[in-house]
């Protein structure tokens, strides 16, 4: 069973910009998701911190 990959803060503000960026450009949560790597439920987590 692989380990967990575990993203750093900066990483994790990086990739919530790009996020940004992409539902700018119209796309959707799901979409987001997808592109970034990361299920709905850790994006949701690492936007309310």
């Amino acid at each position: 069973m692989a380990a967990a990959k575990r993203l750093n803060r900066e990483q994790i503000v990086a990739r919530l910009r790009d996020a940004e960026k992409l539902q700018g450009q119209g796309a959707s949560t799901s979409q987001v998701c997808k592109k970034l790597g990361v299920s709905e439920q850790t994006f949701c987590r690492w936007r309310t911190k």
